[in-house]
């Protein structure tokens, strides 16, 4: 993986944190050093295989789920 590569891919990860908690998507794209909120939408469905709601709507729907089924 090359340096810009691993960058990105930090930025994404990074960008996903502050969504779960609590941050719109706009305002971490940003945060994460993305032009523009479209150019942001496309690397994190490429990254992750998803757009960023609907990714975060299933991470939580998980975490949700393990919460439950750990009590």
């Amino acid at each position: 993986m090359s340096p810009l590569q691993f960058l990105k891919q930090l930025r994404l990860y990074v960008a996903r944190e502050r969504m779960l908690d609590g941050m719109d998507a706009a305002s971490a794209a940003f945060e994460a050093w993305h032009e523009s909120a479209s150019q942001f939408n496309r690397e994190y469905g490429r990254f992750f295989g998803q757009p960023p709601m609907r990714h975060l709507r299933n991470l939580r729907a998980v975490g949700s789920t393990s919460t439950k089924l750990g009590s």
